[in-house]
């Protein structure tokens, strides 16, 4: 059974503190859902402010694969017919299909938020759902605070869903807007209401019990098939039902149809889609599509999911475009390590080599090392164990020195450095933004001349943390460090009661992950070329 998909990740979601888009990005993140499969796609409120009005305006001209784009709007005025008030004028304007307005479900919002009877307020929505179906339009009416309304006076909030069915609304969707009704009273409510209308029913769901997505199941278990919600569930307040959620477990836990199975595997994808367009920090965390979703860090859990995935894994990450990774930790055995040394392409000895590797990392993650975040240190290490040269240079000394004024502004950095490399020395000074950017632009300068293509490698982030605070100044710190190239980016780690010998380590690792992937890289060109001449 098909289940219709309304985004409302351009209207609620933008609601949502630090969301903020241009229209260009709502055009984009539209274009976006419409080929993933959203039936609809409510794109903001025309009548509210001009950056909605051209939306509609700019939408007008594409050619939409899939999706109807929907204006959104109110119930018109106490006092204003349907036809001189603005807000109904807006949504005929934006041109769209399909509208959705919300009218008032309780009591409480009609005789204090509004300030009318409650024989107004069946008025107020009777004439504005029946005014919009008389221009053609699809009506979907949102029953606002309906479980509030509900819960308060059943009856009148039934009322209200019958001055809408009965003016001609298309679906009513049952809105918790204050995110407060949990799963059990959902399903008796929607069941209900069910029992009462012939028209379909949608579910419009907010996080502030943690129960949105629950909220959502239960709702069409009870009978919706209209379910409402927002990219990785950003809304106002605490959010929306993540429909990153609600559509893998409706379409493979439950069995209804949302989305073609090839477009469900792009799930993943659209995420991070989403947060990039909208400068939103992903949640590794979040289930089905975060980072951490199908991570195994346990080793008895790497164990059985190598021999067998259902083990520990609900279902095969690809389904919804995900991967599987496997983290290496204190918490690791042999099995985390041979898996990861299988990923990079690395032949382990079986027996000493994979126990040696065991207990070397066992050792760093003692001292303060974190390899989860620091592939390219791990990659380093197991390659060193194996037996292959990742050295490159090494180091004879460095010094950075910074000057500050007496105002406590830095006013320089620089570092001076000496390094072995294919038997020769070099020593060279460089400046920089602060002491561990100029320690950067030291070892890239002194590694050029053998290394010319480092000019495209530079330090993109830096992070540092105290890991023994009760040890003040003398406290051990582990630095993060990011480098990129234009086209990958990798990250190391170093760890020191210095923080400048940390940041040596997570420097020098870095730059000697990209040398060994240069290496790699020629090789198999090589490796290539011989073939091809062979044949």
């Amino acid at each position: 059974m098909k289940i219709e998909l309304f985004d409302t990740t351009l209207r609620d979601g933008t609601q949502g503190e630090h969301v903020t888009l241009t229209v260009d990005d709502k055009i984009r993140i539209a274009r976006r859902l419409d080929d993933f499969g959203i039936d609809v796609i409510e794109g903001g409120w025309p009548g509210s402010n001009p950056k909605d009005k051209e939306f509609f305006e700019r939408a007008r001209d594409i050619e939409w694969k899939h999706a109807q784009i929907c204006a959104f709007g109110s119930t018109r005025r106490a006092g204003l017919a349907p036809e001189d008030d603005p807000n109904l004028r807006a949504l005929l304007e934006a041109g769209t299909p399909t509208v959705a307005i919300f009218g008032k479900s309780w009591t409480l919002h009609a005789r204090v938020a509004l300030g009318v009877s409650l024989e107004e307020n069946l008025e107020l929505i009777a004439s504005s759902v029946a005014y919009l179906k008389a221009h053609g339009r699809r009506v979907i009416y949102d029953a606002e605070h309906f479980f509030d309304g509900y819960q308060d006076d059943p009856a009148y909030a039934l009322e209200t869903l019958r001055a809408a069915a009965e003016a001609g609304a298309d679906v009513l969707v049952l809105c918790d807007t204050n995110g407060g009704t949990l799963p059990s009273d959902i399903y008796r409510i929607v069941g209900e209401v069910r029992r009462q209308f012939d028209v379909p029913l949608g579910i419009h769901t907010h996080n502030d019990t943690g129960c949105a997505v629950a909220n959502t199941i239960m709702a069409v278990a009870a009978g919706a098939r209209h379910v409402q919600g927002t990219i990785n569930g950003i809304g106002e307040r605490c959010g929306n039902a993540d429909l990153c959620v609600v559509i893998p477990n409706l379409q493979l836990k439950m069995g209804f149809r949302c989305v073609p199975e090839e477009k469900l595997a792009q799930l993943t994808d659209l995420s991070r889609f989403v947060n990039e367009v909208a400068n939103l920090t992903p949640i590794d965390r979040a289930p089905y599509v975060g980072r951490s979703a199908f991570a195994h860090k346990g080793g008895v859990h790497v164990s059985a999911v190598m021999k067998d995935p259902r083990a520990y894994e609900h279902i095969p990450p690809e389904k919804v475009g995900n991967r599987r990774r496997v983290l290496v930790s204190d918490l690791s055995g042999k099995s985390n390590i041979q898996y990861k040394a299988a990923e990079l392409g690395i032949e382990l000895k079986e027996g000493e080599q994979a126990r040696q590797a065991v207990q070397r990392i066992k050792e760093l993650e003692h001292l303060g090392y974190e390899f989860q975040g620091a592939e390219a240190s791990f990659e380093l290490l197991l390659r060193t164990i194996q037996g292959e040269d990742t050295r490159f240079f090494t180091l004879d000394r460095l010094r950075v020195r910074t000057e500050i004024d007496e105002d406590g502004g830095i006013c320089n950095s620089e570092a001076t450095l000496a390094i072995r490399v294919q038997d020769a020395r070099e020593l060279v000074v460089a400046e920089g933004n602060g002491p561990v950017d100029a320690l950067s632009n030291a070892l890239r300068k002194a590694l050029r001349c053998f290394y010319p293509d480092l000019d495209q490698v530079h330090l993109s982030d830096y992070k540092v943390r105290v890991l023994n605070s009760d040890d003040g100044t003398a406290a051990a710190v582990r630095v993060l460090v990011e480098h990129r190239d234009g086209e990958r980016r990798w990250h190391t780690v170093g760890v020191s009661t210095n923080i400048l010998e940390a940041s040596w380590q997570a420097l020098a690792d870095g730059i000697r992950y990209y040398l060994l992937k240069k290496r790699q890289g020629e090789l198999a060109a090589s490796a290539a070329l011989a073939s091809a001449q062979r044949t």
